[in-house]
Formats: C-alpha cells, structure tokens, sequence
C-alpha cells in the first residue's frame, strides 16, 4: 500500500457558521458554532488516509483536551501518529467564520505547532520509508526546509502547499518537487496577477507546479510540458474549508500510486468536490470509494 508522511500542524477547528462575514467593526450574530479537528497537516493526512494510503503524521498537539481529541481523531481516521509527540501547553486552535456561500476566513493561533521547529529522532526514517512528504506552512520553516531535505536525500516526492502564503527560502524551493497553491498563494510567491504567468514564473524554482482554481478546476505546469487545465465537477458549495487540503492529499496518494497526471488531478479535483459539499475540514473528506464514484476520466 501506499505510505505517506505528512509533516505539519494540528489544530482544534473553532467554526461559527453566519449568513454574512462580519466586516471590520461589524457585529453579527451567527447560527451554529462547532469544534472540529483541523490543522493543514492533519487535514492532509486524513485525506490521504480516506483516500487510501497508509499514513504517519509529524508533528505535535499539547497537553490539553484538544490534544487528546486532535490524537484520537487521527487515529480513528487510520492515520499513524506514533511521530505526533505531546508537549506542555496549549493545542494550535483556527478560528473560522463560514458564510452562507461556503466562504471561509480563518485566524491560526500555533500553539504546540509553534514547537515543531525541527526534525526529531525516528522523523527522517519515517520520511525515508514514506513515497512521498506533504508539506504546508503551519510550523516554523526550520522544520518545513529539514523535512523537504530529508525527503529529497531519500528519494521521496516533496509536495508543498505553500499555506499560510509568505516569501519562502531558496531552499525550500530547491528541496520540492511540487508545488501546490491556490491563485492567492501563488499571485503571494510571485507578484504576477496572472494565474499562467504566476505558474510560468514558479517552474524557474520548482519542476512541477498546481494551481487550483476553486470551481474552475486546477492549472497543471511542468517544464518542457504544455499547460494543462483540469476542469472540477460542477457542485454547490456549502463549506470550502479544508478543500486545497483535501486535493493535495488526494493527489499525493494518486500520483504515489502511478496514476498518469491528468487522472491524478481529476481524482483529486473528484475529492476536493466532494468535500466543499459538506460542512468542516476533516469531517468532510471523502474516502476512496466515494471518489472513485464521482470521478469522471
């Protein structure tokens, strides 16, 4: 079976559901709050899970209620968390405020994330032995640049979604194989409006570039190749919190799996499709079969 790492954050969801986003200044009151587990990289790993890969999670949750619970939640989704260590103090929580059109504007508190500054003792034998690393940007970037490493001396396919969007270190760019961003992310990394001239430009520092594009699919770039535009399937949005985490990993499992690039996107688009249609992150990610039901070749 497919092995997947997964190096990243955990967080305890704090979601208030409202019919409109309040602007700055503005009160207004919602319908539903909810406490989900999340975390970029818990996200991934659950989603790689459902999709039907074997995966160990790197990173860290504290000694409080929500990390027992994020622990639990992984576990139950089938994820390994023997390299998800605890430390004293409090879990990294995001607080969401979700619309009635499934927009989402979110506020990341680290918490344990902000520990993860390095790679422990066993974390690069557990990259070593995975076929490939999924990477976000809610830990230190210490951490982020010594997990691309290590993959990169093993052999293993680096995928990166560069989220939080922010400048990232030459090196980090040299350690990864794929880089996937959404048109914010990579309008952030590159200055270019554009979302083909920003995927033009980010192939001049990696060799393989998405950039999803919500409803519209995604943008797939390779050097010496043609662009190739992956159209999504049409569906109504409820919340799209948690779906570019739930494309990247959909993708790594298919494209670890050997599947060619377009079917690997559009399974993935297949999956992040499905998500956007129920409410929460890690409690609307699919498992393989429903994928392999609304994927279309």
């Amino acid at each position: 079976m497919t092995h997947i790492a997964v190096l990243g954050s955990t967080n305890m969801d704090l979601v208030t559901y409202v019919s409109k986003a309040p602007q700055r200044g503005e009160t207004v009151t919602g319908r539903e709050f909810r406490t989900i587990p999340g975390g970029k990289g818990s996200n991934q790993a659950i989603a790689a899970a459902r999709a039907g890969a074997t995966v160990s999670m790197i990173g860290a949750v504290g000694n409080d209620a929500f990390g027992v619970r994020l622990r639990d939640t992984l576990e139950h989704c089938g994820v390994d968390t023997d390299s998800l260590r605890t430390v004293e103090g409090p879990s990294g929580t995001a607080h969401i405020v979700v619309d009635d059109e499934g927009g989402n504007a979110i506020v990341v508190i680290p918490g344990a994330n902000g520990t993860v500054d390095h790679l422990s003792p066993g974390d690069e034998g557990v990259i070593a032995s995975a076929d490939a690393l999924l990477l976000q940007l809610e830990i230190p970037m210490a951490a982020v640049v010594a997990g691309a490493e290590a993959a990169r001396r093993h052999g293993v396919r680096t995928v990166l979604t560069p989220s939080p969007a922010q400048p990232l270190p030459p090196e980090l760019f040299e350690a990864t194989e794929l880089l996937v961003a959404n048109e914010f992310e990579s309008v952030t990394l590159t200055g270019r409006t554009d979302v083909r001239e920003a995927a033009a430009a980010l192939l001049d520092v990696v060799p393989e570039v998405v950039v999803t594009l919500g409803a519209a699919g995604c943008l797939y770039r390779s050097r010496g190749t043609e662009p190739l535009l992956v159209p999504a399937p049409q569906v109504t949005a409820v919340d799209s919190t948690g779906a570019g985490d739930t494309f990247a990993g959909a993708l790594a499992v298919a494209l670890a799996e050997e599947k060619p690039v377009r079917e690997a996107l559009s399974w993935a688009a297949a999956a992040a499709a499905l998500s956007v249609q129920r409410e929460g992150a890690s409690v609307s990610m699919p498992y393989r079969p429903e994928i392999e039901a609304q994927y279309t070749a």
